[in-house]
C-alpha cells in the first residue's frame, strides 16, 4: 500500500486491552483530546465475557457501573489456619469482562475522533518522525504509539530478572445446593496440594449458590488443562458439592516479573499494560495498577511529549523482585510467605501495601510478618546478580 493511501493517525493504541481502554476512556473524560485522532486496534472484537478482574477500593470507583459484586469480608486459608479478613474500609470489587467492554465501548462509540478496527497487527516499525503499523489487511501511520501486544521473548531471553506466571482456570458454577457464603470472597485458599510449588484456590460467590472457582498457580510451567480441572472437581467435593452445572469456563497467564518494559520505551511509543510493567509484580493483579497507570499517563499526555520520561521507579518494585527472587528459586514457599503474611498481619494495611500505597514505616510493618531470613538472603542473591551486571 502506498503512503498516499495510508490512513494517519495523532495516536494508535496496538491491542485494546485493559490499559489501553483505561487510558482512551479517561482521555475522552479529560476532554482534552478531542481534536486528536485515536485508532484502536485488536483482533478480539470486545464482546464477549474473556475474563475477571478484581480489585479493592475504599470509596466509589470510575468503573463502577462495571462492577457486579462486592465483599467486605475475605477468607485467608491454608492446611493449619483459616482466617477471616474485615477489608474495610475497603471493599472486594469483581468486574466482569464485558461489563468493562460495555461501558467503555458506550462512551468511545459516541466519539467521532476514535475508531476500532478489529484486526490483527503483524509489525510495527519506527522512524525519528513516524511510526508504522502493519495489520493483516491495511497499514497504518501514526505520531504516538501506545502498544499493550505483550512481547514474551524479551522477558523469557534474560536471566536477571526471574520470569514466573500467574496461571488459572476457573469455572462459573451454579450449585443444587446452597452452600457458599455469598459475603465473603475466598481470597487465596492454600489448603490444596502444593506439590511443589505455590498452588491455591480462589474463590468469589455471588450467591448462596453461584460462584467462580479458579485453580491459580504463580510457578513456572503451566499444567495440563485436565489438571487444574481435577483440582478444581476435587475442591467443589470437598465443598459438599455434587450436583452442579459449569455456566461458564475462563483461564488465563499472566507474566510475574520486574522486567523493566519500560527500558524499551522511546520518545514517541510506549509499552503499556502487561507490557509496559503495569501488572501489580508480585500478585498478578492487574485492574488497579492499570487504573492508576492509566490516570498517570492521561495527565502526562497533557503536559509531555517524550515518552522515555514516563516510568519512575519505587521501592514496591523492588519488594516484588524479593519476593520473585524467592519463589523462582524455591517455588514451594509461596504459601509459607503469604500465610506467615496474613496469619495475625493487619488485613487493610497488607491490602493497601499490595496497593503500593503504604509509608516507608507501615511497610516495615508488613515485611517484619515475613519469614526474614528468606528475604534477607534474597536481598543478597539480587544484589550479587546486579553487581554482575
Amino acid at each position: 500500500m502506498s503512503n498516499s493511501q495510508m490512513k494517519h493517525y495523532d495516536y494508535i493504541f496496538t491491542g485494546a486491552g485493559l490499559s489501553a481502554l483505561m487510558t482512551v476512556y479517561k482521555m475522552v473524560q479529560s476532554g482534552t483530546f478531542k481534536d486528536k485522532s485515536i485508532l484502536l486496534l485488536d483482533e478480539n472484537t470486545k464482546k464477549t465475557n474473556d475474563r475477571t478482574w478484581c480489585f479493592w477500593k475504599t470509596n466509589d470507583s470510575l468503573w463502577e457501573q462495571s462492577i457486579s459484586k462486592k465483599w467486605d469480608s475475605a477468607l485467608f486459608a491454608n492446611q493449619d489456619f483459616r482466617r477471616d479478613l474485615n477489608l474495610k474500609p475497603y471493599h472486594y470489587n469483581m468486574v466482569k469482562g464485558l461489563d468493562f467492554y460495555t461501558q467503555v465501548f458506550e462512551l468511545l462509540s459516541k466519539q467521532e475522533n476514535i475508531k476500532f478496527i478489529n484486526q490483527k497487527v503483524l509489525e510495527i516499525e519506527e522512524s525519528e518522525t513516524i511510526i508504522l503499523v502493519q495489520t493483516e489487511n491495511e497499514s497504518f501511520s501514526c505520531s504516538k504509539l501506545f502498544n499493550s501486544i505483550y512481547n514474551k521473548q524479551k522477558a523469557a531471553s534474560q536471566t536477571i530478572y526471574p520470569v514466573l506466571q500467574q496461571h488459572f482456570i476457573g469455572w462459573f458454577i451454579k450449585s443444587e445446593k446452597a452452600v457458599f457464603n455469598s459475603e465473603q470472597a475466598t481470597f487465596m485458599d492454600f489448603s490444596v496440594e502444593q506439590k511443589g510449588n505455590t498452588r491455591f484456590m480462589y474463590v468469589l460467590p455471588t450467591s448462596k449458590t453461584e460462584a467462580l472457582l479458579e485453580y491459580t498457580l504463580f510457578s513456572h510451567q503451566h499444567l495440563k488443562k485436565e489438571e487444574y480441572e481435577n483440582e478444581i472437581k476435587k475442591y467443589l467435593k470437598n465443598l459438599g458439592i455434587t450436583n452442579y452445572e459449569i455456566v461458564e469456563k475462563e483461564q488465563g497467564s499472566i507474566p510475574m516479573t520486574c522486567y523493566p518494559f519500560w527500558k524499551e520505551n522511546t520518545k514517541n511509543t510506549i509499552n503499556i499494560g502487561t507490557s509496559g510493567g503495569w501488572t501489580k509484580a508480585s500478585t498478578g493483579y492487574t485492574f488497579k495498577n492499570s487504573d492508576k497507570k492509566s490516570s498517570e499517563l492521561v495527565a502526562f499526555l497533557q503536559r509531555e511529549t517524550d515518552f522515555t520520561k514516563f516510568h519512575k521507579k519505587t521501592k514496591f518494585w523492588f519488594y516484588d523482585l524479593l519476593l520473585l527472587d524467592i519463589l523462582d528459586r524455591k517455588n514451594e514457599l509461596g504459601s509459607h510467605i503469604f500465610s506467615s503474611m496474613f496469619r495475625k498481619g493487619n488485613s487493610t494495611l497488607i491490602f493497601k501495601f499490595l496497593d503500593e500505597e503504604t509509608s516507608f514505616i507501615e511497610d516495615i510493618k508488613v515485611i517484619l510478618k515475613c519469614p526474614k531470613m528468606l528475604f534477607i538472603k534474597a536481598i543478597f542473591h539480587v544484589a550479587s546478580k546486579a553487581i554482575k551486571l
